[in-house]
């Protein structure tokens, strides 16, 4: 048995008056005269459905329970129907991008980041590549490379700023300690050495009890209670605190979150991937 056809514009317009609550604002949404609007609902419910999908009242406009069900499969029809559009007419999105990052972005940031790419971009191959700022200002095979900086020692494109705070367990007190246990990242990390000169000059006494290149493993000796961390602020769980001067602490610098290109392999893949990162980092 065959079916009239579906337009998607149908759609799109029975979406706009299900989101906005009548014909009037959705015809502005839609960019069409109410008239037009009416029209389109008049074709949908008597010619392609043959039954009711509005209820009503005067100005008010319901939804009625087929309408409910429609609702629902003209949101997928449309997300289906964008992703084969932008996947079809722009061939050019179609490739690989390596990207570098600090570990401490993967978990708060490009998970979202990378499944919006995705969406939209389905064809489109991400690397990944995990090290600290100062490893990945050292290579030269990524596309785009995440990195922190001091304010003021500025490379590429600023995507965000933010302070880094001390931070411990809710119900311990490891900065009471003689010596402040730290956990923070090996290796090269801005982030480490600003959190140790902090230290330094205010003369605190202090050791590296744990460190690691992976953020998940400091967090959770730090949700353990058995050290201090110094992190940007937005990766500070619920599960923990924030530390300052009341606690005898010395305030630290904030950092400038970075987005670098390479020059040399920039394609419209890799500038469309730089701008879901940026629109990301601001979120």
């Amino acid at each position: 048995m065959s079916y009239p056809a579906i337009d998607t514009e149908l759609l799109r317009t029975f979406v706009a008056i299900a989101d906005n609550g009548g014909f009037t604002r959705a015809a502005e949404v839609v960019n069409r005269t109410q008239s037009a609007v009416s029209m389109q609902m008049k074709r949908l419910e008597e010619d392609v459905l043959q039954r009711a999908v509005f209820e009503r009242d005067g100005r008010q406009v319901r939804l009625t329970a087929e309408g409910q069900i429609l609702l629902g499969y003209a949101r997928r029809i449309l997300k289906l129907h964008g992703e084969v559009m932008n996947t079809l007419r722009q061939p050019h999105m179609v490739g690989s991008v390596r990207i570098g990052t600090p570990d401490d972005y993967v978990m708060r940031f490009l998970p979202g980041i990378l499944s919006r790419f995705a969406q939209s971009f389905p064809l489109v191959q991400v690397e990944v590549h995990c090290d600290s700022s100062a490893q990945l200002l050292q290579r030269q095979d990524l596309d785009l490379t995440i990195v922190t900086r001091k304010p003021g020692d500025d490379i590429g494109q600023l995507v965000r700023q933010e302070r880094i705070v001390w931070a411990e367990a809710i119900g311990f007190s490891p900065h009471e300690q003689t010596s402040l246990p730290l956990a923070m990242f090996n290796g090269e990390c801005f982030c480490r050495a600003w959190a140790c000169n902090a230290l330094d000059a205010i003369g605190r006494e202090y050791r590296l009890a744990y460190t690691s290149p992976s953020l998940s493993a400091l967090m959770a000796v730090v949700s353990a209670g058995l050290a201090v961390t110094a992190q940007l602020q937005s990766l500070i769980t619920p599960d923990m605190r924030i530390l300052g001067e009341a606690e005898g602490m010395p305030q630290l610098p904030l950092c400038n979150i970075m987005l670098l290109r390479n020059e040399h392999t920039q394609s419209p893949v890799t500038e469309t991937l730089a701008e879901h990162i940026v629109e990301g980092f601001r979120t």
